[in-house]
């Protein structure tokens, strides 16, 4: 009978199963009601739920509800927090798939939106710094070691958004970059204390790229990151342009030195470079200022081309009238100084050079020459051996330090290259220079006579020394563009059989008077002159000699140059009446050297390329869609010529 009773009222109140499980055990203690067909009319009416029951049942449903009510909430607590958890993908991310010009013309807008609207300022004109971001390490790195904790002092940075991450609408992570250094700015909405803007707008506002200014507590971290919370944040600089990714890095050659300043943002060892540079540079100016010289400034107009042989670019003056040469060399001019009594003078400049464009070569170069008066190119090997080792202790703390090979593919290395394992190098890959003191001396000539295995004319400066040498040439397969002058020809022969040898430091001396027209003849060797070439790893470093002061020797000289000219050696140097007359007025003996500044950062930067140690270096016009087109075509139409003739020979060998 009781089983009727529950059925029935499963039937009426459509209550759940586990009400009716208790209902079950509630009607175990309740009197049983007889059938239907014995019961009399006071007893069917009782078949209805006693008010009792029904409160109890009401209750017991109202129970269950509020606890399936608090499951349901819990669950969805739960979700909300794993996905909290997970690193949401925001605007500024969805936006490394946007095409590059897409991003431009909406950057743009947005940003001449916020020009109108001053809300808020995009290009505000002050922002004040109480920290650079390296002194902002510097500073709180050792303070801030716990874990969670923010710090009370309040500081402002500044810097370039490099990366941005989101933990939820409510925090945001930037990396922010300055001078080379890195810093996390931890932005949580419970910080924000800007009463102009909402935390949600700015921080929708603000793109990778970007400058912003940062104002905030220093702190640690949970994850041990030395960072910056933020109370307010203000866009500073907005970028129209989209970063490369930091995945892919920048890394095409062409691209990166005709906009510098990006290389300078994506690649670290580019922007180490450089303050290698300033480095040596500074510290050849605390060298010879130590030594008592005095640094000047020459012209770079001059009216003659001299100073070194070499092509010069040429110019014309309107007010003058006249053409002008951009200086190859300060030499000249440095020598009338030591006339003048200034016995101790150097300069750091730049040189220009009308010449081809190569891994070594650029058509403006910085160079260093100084000259001393009462000393010889001996003093002067001394000062070189002395000068550029420390330099080279000071910046690698060893005399031998190691260099690639070729190329150096770690300049614009990625941490993904790095992380994927793609990156290996080996021990092959690399050379170690040795720029421990004393370093080597070769005669020029002397050496020349061994590699050639020929005695070689006594006077070089003959019909006969010219014919030795042209024949020496062709039966070396050594090649020498017109005019083949004597010095031309010995030139391109000591390159070939000498300077390749000449891997760690050597100076390489006593080069022929003929290739020397500024050089003090040879006190011991006729023919010869008191000059040295300093090379290392096979390049050209320092060139000096001891000065020649003899104006009827120098008069001489200079009028063979002129002849050489006349032949069509547009290397060779003027006729200086200038120079000559302050020769007249007697120059002391003296000693002069030259230092190709590039070249030696080069060394210590460990770069093939000449470009890699200039700024702006000079770049080959950029090509158009179609004359790009135009190359490629033709080297598919030489790859498939060659591929032709490749299958023409085997069809004939076989």
């Amino acid at each position: 009978m009781f089983k009727k009773k529950i059925s029935m009222l499963k039937s009426c109140l459509n209550i759940s199963k586990l009400t009716f499980r208790s209902l079950f055990y509630f009607s175990m203690d309740q009197p049983q009601v007889p059938p239907a067909g014995e019961q009399t009319k006071e007893q069917v009416g009782e078949q209805a739920i006693s008010k009792s029951q029904q409160k109890y049942l009401k209750k017991l449903e109202e129970k269950e509800k509020k606890k399936a009510e608090k499951e349901a909430e819990k669950v969805q607590q739960q979700e909300n927090a794993a996905e909290k958890k997970k690193p949401k993908k925001v605007q500024q991310e969805d936006e490394e798939e946007v095409d590059p010009r897409l991003f431009h013309e909406n950057r743009s807008k947005q940003v001449l939106a916020l020009k109108q609207t001053k809300d808020p300022n995009p290009y505000p004109h002050k922002f004040h710094v109480d920290l650079t971001i390296a002194q902002f390490r510097d500073k709180y790195g050792p303070i801030c070691t716990e874990k969670g904790k923010i710090h009370e002092d309040v500081v402002s940075v500044a810097g370039r958004v490099v990366t941005i991450r989101s933990m939820g609408a409510k925090l945001m992570f930037y990396d922010l970059q300055g001078e080379g250094t890195k810093i996390q700015v931890m932005a949580n909405e419970g910080n924000h204390k800007d009463q102009e803007l909402s935390f949600e707008k700015i921080h929708t506002l603000i793109k990778r790229g970007d400058i912003i200014g940062v104002k905030g507590n220093p702190c640690l971290t949970k994850a041990g990151e030395l960072s910056i919370a933020p109370g307010i944040i203000q866009l500073l600089s907005p970028t129209l342009h989209m970063l490369p990714t930091a995945h892919f890095g920048f890394k095409d050659h062409e691209q990166r030195y005709r906009m510098r300043y990006l290389d300078l943002i994506m690649n670290k060892k580019v922007r180490e470079i450089f303050l290698t540079r300033s480095s040596v540079i500074k510290q050849l100016r605390e060298y010879f200022d130590g030594k008592g010289f005095i640094e000047v400034e020459t012209p770079s107009l001059n009216v003659i081309q001299g100073g070194a042989t070499a092509k010069p670019f040429k110019t014309f003056h309107n007010s003058l009238h006249r053409d002008l040469f951009m200086r190859v060399a300060p030499e000249l001019y440095l020598k009338m100084l030591i006339v003048g009594g200034l016995d101790r003078v150097y300069e750091i400049g730049k040189n220009f050079r009308n010449e081809g464009i190569d891994q070594t070569h650029n058509p403006e170069f910085t160079a260093m020459e100084f000259y001393w008066a009462y000393c010889d190119y001996n003093d002067l090997m001394t000062v070189t051996e002395e000068v550029l080792s420390s330099i080279v202790l000071k910046l690698k703390g060893s005399y031998k330090f190691k260099i690639h090979k070729g190329d150096n593919p770690t300049i614009t290395l990625t941490e993904h290259d790095i992380k994927s394992g793609h990156f290996k190098e080996n021990e092959e890959d690399f050379i170690e220079l040795d720029f421990t003191p004393p370093w080597p001396r070769v005669s020029m000539m002397a050496e020349l006579e061994k590699k050639l295995g020929e005695k070689l004319p006594e006077v070089l400066e003959s019909e006969e020394a010219n014919a030795f040498f042209n024949q020496q040439a062709k039966k070396h397969k050594v090649e020498c563009s017109n005019p083949r002058t004597t010095a031309r020809l010995i030139d391109k022969l000591v390159g070939h059989f000498l300077e390749v040898n000449f891997k760690n430091p050597t100076f390489l001396i006593d080069h022929p008077q003929l290739m020397s027209p500024l050089s003090k003849v040879h006190r011991q060797y006729p023919g010869l002159t008191e000059r040295f070439e300093l090379f290392v790893n096979y390049h050209e470093l320092c060139n000096a000699y001891t000065e020649l002061n003899d104006p009827f020797v120098q008069k001489a000289l200079f009028q063979k140059q002129v002849e050489d000219a006349a032949k069509g050696d547009d290397e060779a140097m003027g006729y200086d009446e200038g120079f000559i007359k302050s020769l007249e007025h007697a120059l002391p003996p003296t000693a002069g050297w030259g230092l190709g500044i590039d070249r030696f950062v080069m060394l210590l930067t460990d770069t093939q390329n000449i470009q890699e140690v200039l700024l702006f270096p000079a770049m080959k016009p950029e090509m158009s869609i179609e004359e790009m087109q135009k190359i490629q075509k033709e080297k598919e139409e030489q790859k498939q010529k060659q591929q032709q003739q490749q299958q023409q020979q085997q069809q004939q060998q076989q």
